[in-house]
């Protein structure tokens, strides 16, 4: 299972380091041609837009769906495929749904009319969903059938053209508002999505084309009930996730400026960066890991899912650490090299300061939640529906106190409050899951040796207390960043000979899963 787990995380964090990786180089190329206005659009409001519809519309039957095994004994596999998707294609109207009531909740908010370039980027944008929402039950047949491969070439392509296309537009100064080019390239990415997945299917034939859309007059009726339920379940818990987890830029979007709408968005996309391409694959691992060994009750299932939990929260937290113990004495850096003086003289390196410490608390609530979404019961996830609608209302009234007084720094305090609450509750939650069977120590989770970590966070923020200057940054800078390099070699020397086991195993899997 351990195997299982590497080979998907390889997979799937291979998938989001090319689909953020390309993102994130063109990122640092658009900063510099957009103003702080555009880029407020580019990076925040149409994401906001997409992002809302899509999770609404797909976050409830992802969850669910798989929680199921179309490659069970039980019947054949087309016949499993043909219940799954029977499920997974209701996703698509409830889509439509959403994006028709979101586009006309923003013509009504803005007062926008037909003829705004922002209105028709919008409309735009609505078509990139459906589009997007057309391929979704093959994505999740998909991830159901470990097709990981197919993830990740579709996603990379789709991320490519997406940006090539916003690329091509703005280097070449056509004549086109660029409200209506985000939304075009979005476009392009939801189309690159719905080919991809349907020609694969199509073209391969895994199953029979007449089994992907299952619905026949005689057995429109015939539907797995349990899997519906569960759907419906985890879809009123995603509106309570998406105010956790987006609720910032919507109070954002509606209270501040557009240019501390631009600051958030450079920050949240350089910042998460390690969460998505590291933290997020792993947290998908985790939960389809936890899901299936949570199958059995015995006293060797139980132990061997303990460990597995305890593993992740030791990795995760070891990634977080570093990042918390190097990141502050080198967010100005980072941006300087990135996004040039303009940015890195603003509120933008303070922020990615503060936002150090917000990774390490996503690193934990992910892994965390994915063990109580994985092994909990209906109840269960009922109870933790009710603590997420009573951290949604903690979480706006700290959004909306804290953004007027400190704009992005506030956001960010506020998000990192919410995580901590968050992971408390699902802290309480593993130690009675575990109570009846053996004892769960989180205090086991704590990498060995990270203890130094402490040292070299000192030594380095010395470093650009004393050596960094920034009117002499070119000349100071390499002084700077030798300093931490040898501060993270250190660190890795004491943090392996005190883990030395633990990290062996991550290499071993790694290699086995290959």
């Amino acid at each position: 299972m351990a195997t299982n787990m590497a080979h998907t995380f390889k997979y799937l964090m291979a998938t989001q380091f090319i689909s953020r990786g390309i993102p994130f180089v063109f990122n640092s190329w658009i900063v510099r041609h957009l103003t702080a206005a555009d880029y407020a659009l580019y990076a925040v409001q149409f994401q906001l837009f997409v992002t809302c519809i899509l999770f609404l519309s797909r976050e409830g039957f992802r969850r669910a769906c798989m929680r199921t095994d179309v490659m069970s004994n039980d019947g054949s596999i087309e016949k499993n495929a043909a219940r799954l998707l029977k499920i997974a294609w209701i996703s698509f109207p409830i889509g439509i749904f959403f994006t028709i009531s979101g586009s006309a909740l923003v013509f009504y908010l803005k007062g926008l009319s037909f003829s705004d370039p922002y209105g028709q980027a919008i409309l735009i944008n609505g078509f990139a969903c459906i589009l997007e929402l057309l391929s979704e039950p093959l994505y999740i047949l998909s991830q159901n059938m470990v097709l990981l491969r197919l993830r990740l070439v579709t996603e990379s392509a789709a991320t490519l053209f997406r940006c090539l296309t916003t690329y091509i537009f703005i280097a070449r100064k056509i004549n086109m508002e660029k409200e209506i080019i985000f939304a075009l390239s979005q476009v392009a990415y939801g189309g690159c999505l719905f080919i991809g997945y349907w020609a694969y299917f199509i073209i391969v034939k895994i199953i029979k084309p007449s089994y992907l859309f299952p619905f026949r007059l005689n057995n429109l009726l015939d539907y797995d009930k349990k899997l519906w339920h569960m759907c419906m379940i985890f879809t009123g818990q995603s509106f309570r996730k998406l105010i956790l987890q987006e609720g910032e830029k919507l109070v954002l979007v509606y209270l501040d400026t557009p240019y501390n709408q631009a600051v958030y968005g450079l920050v949240d996309k350089l910042g998460s960066l390690v969460v998505r391409m590291v933290f997020l694959p792993f947290e998908e691992s985790s939960y389809s890991t936890f899901a299936k060994l949570s199958s059995g009750k015995s006293q060797e299932a139980v132990t061997r899912l303990k460990n597995s939990l305890n593993e992740a929260l030791k990795l995760v937290l070891l990634i977080g650490f570093v990042v918390l113990a190097f990141g502050p004495s080198y967010s100005y850096s980072l941006i300087r090299l990135l996004y040039g003086e303009k940015w890195s003289n603003e509120e933008a390196p303070i922020a990615l300061k503060y936002y150090c410490f917000y990774i390490i608390t996503l690193a934990m609530n992910g892994t965390s939640e994915a063990f109580l979404h994985g092994v909990a019961n209906e109840n269960q996830l009922k109870k933790s529906n009710d603590s997420l609608l009573f951290f949604s209302i903690i979480y706006i009234v700290l959004n909306v106190s804290l953004i007027r007084s400190y704009g992005a720094l506030g956001l960010i305090a506020a998000n990192s409050i919410n995580m901590l609450l968050r992971i408390f509750y699902s802290a309480v939650f593993i130690k009675k899951y575990f109570k009846d069977y053996s004892s769960f120590s989180f205090l086991n989770c704590i990498p060995s040796g990270s203890v130094f970590l402490l040292f070299s966070a000192i030594a380095t923020i010395l470093s650009e207390k004393i050596i960094l200057k920034k009117d002499k940054f070119w000349e100071t800078f390499p002084v700077h960043l030798s300093i931490g390099i040898v501060c993270f070699s250190i660190s890795c020397a004491v943090i392996y000979k005190h883990e030395t086991q633990f990290i062996n195993k991550i290499v071993r899997i790694r290699k086995h899963a290959e």
